[in-house]
């Protein structure tokens, strides 16, 4: 598989515009993809996998109340 095919925390972040603390809570929630494997920088995802985990998952619901202006 090509390195542009893989997905670090730090892509998983890109892909789900968030930062990297929230992509690291992400990546931890039982309904996220399971990693390919662990490389130097860490765990690695499918970069597809995690797109339509993002595409169906996202936003997810923060529990805070909206803002008011």
């Amino acid at each position: 598989m090509a390195p542009e095919q893989l997905a670090s925390v730090k892509e998983v972040a890109e892909i789900c515009g968030v930062g990297r603390r929230t992509a690291a809570r992400y990546v931890d929630r039982d309904d996220f993809p399971d990693p390919m494997g662990t490389l130097g920088v860490g765990r690695v995802w499918r970069r597809r996998d995690v797109e339509r985990w993002a595409a169906r998952m996202l936003p997810l619901p923060t529990g805070r109340p909206p803002k008011t202006d």
